[in-house]
């Protein structure tokens, strides 16, 4: 039983050590070691692991279970990153914003149409769009090319694509300043370049052989992809920082919560599901293990008063993010 319970200590030290090294992503970029974002993917299973051995010694009346109780604390944000349960706050609902990978009118490309009319959104950041599906009524487009719309129901003061001016980087978001209400924001809607798999490249089959191949092909492109992040995140970190006016930041990251990407990307803006989310924010839906890749973040100055992903509908291979804003004082 001593040899049983020692086995058990290291795994959840090494464990622990694992998490932390999720929480490096915020200090050391990609290009410099890539392995810390990977570890950002496995977060989901690495904590329920340690929360359920941190258990087996609370319940072995071992003090040990204190050491990682403590140390757990470390990652309650991160947690919340991926599943919250906080209270909104109260206000008027001044601005409703849309985000949606529609995957070019994806698999109901005959139901995107009307179902983004029907959300009566003041502002929709559409990514993967063919810039030629959605035309309604009453709403402005912002679609200068990158396979990325904003469609507005106020004044587009403004818009530009976010352009590395480098053929060897993808154009990572379009920036368009809104006029809502007499007052200006902006909105940044953004594609980090995708890893492009295909579910049969990361399905194992219990072959070793396989199995082993498979999961170095998926590193192999994992770490280059996250090292073109590095230079997307650099160039809508100054379309941010350079903002004379408050920013609305959204869109598919293809980057999970604890990434070199999300804290990049989110410093000096909060996070709208950590504010006002409840349950799951997983947004892509094609693969069984939980995903969260679609964000919307925003200035201090907006306070967020609902999040939703709509599960309801099934026309993309990610589930839209639907915010709404209060512009009142903080």
């Amino acid at each position: 039983m001593k040899a049983f319970r020692l086995i058990l200590f290291i795994i959840h030290l090494g464990i622990l050590f694992l998490l932390l090294g999720t929480l490096l992503n915020a200090y050391i970029p990609p290009k410099i070691f890539s392995w810390f974002n990977l570890l950002s993917l496995g977060f989901p299973v690495l904590i329920i692991v340690y929360v359920i051995l941190t258990g087996f010694w609370v319940f072995s009346w071992k003090k040990r279970a204190f050491v990682f109780m403590f140390a757990g604390l470390a990652f309650i944000n991160p947690v919340k990153r991926w599943v919250n349960y906080s209270s909104p706050e109260s206000g008027n609902s001044d601005i409703k914003i849309v985000s949606f990978n529609t995957r070019a009118g994806g698999r109901g490309s005959a139901e995107t149409g009307p179902y983004l009319k029907s959300l009566d959104a003041d502002v929709l950041l559409l990514q993967e769009d063919a810039g030629i599906i959605y035309r309604f009524d009453g709403y402005q487009k912002a679609n200068p090319g990158g396979g990325l719309t904003i469609l507005t129901k106020h004044r587009i003061v403004k818009q530009q694509l976010i352009d590395p001016q480098d053929e060897n980087v993808r154009i990572p978001g379009l920036q368009v300043d809104i006029e809502i209400k007499g007052k200006v924001y902006r909105f940044i809607d953004v594609y980090l370049n995708p890893f492009r798999f295909q579910k049969d490249m990361v399905r194992l089959n219990g072959n070793t052989d396989t199995d082993e191949q498979k999961i170095k092909d998926v590193v192999k492109r994992l770490i280059p992809t996250f090292k073109k992040h590095q230079d997307q995140v650099t160039l809508i970190r100054e379309a941010i920082d350079n903002s004379p006016y408050p920013v609305i930041l959204a869109g598919d990251f293809n980057s999970v919560p604890n990434s070199y990407e999300y804290y990049h990307l989110s410093d000096g803006l909060e996070d709208a599901f950590v504010e006002a989310g409840r349950g799951s924010a997983t947004s892509f839906h094609d693969y069984k293990f939980p995903i969260r890749i679609d964000y919307i973040f925003s200035s201090q100055s907006l306070k967020v008063i609902s999040y939703k992903v709509d599960r309801s509908v099934s026309i993309s291979d990610h589930y839209p993010v639907i915010v709404k804003f209060s512009t009142e004082n903080r």
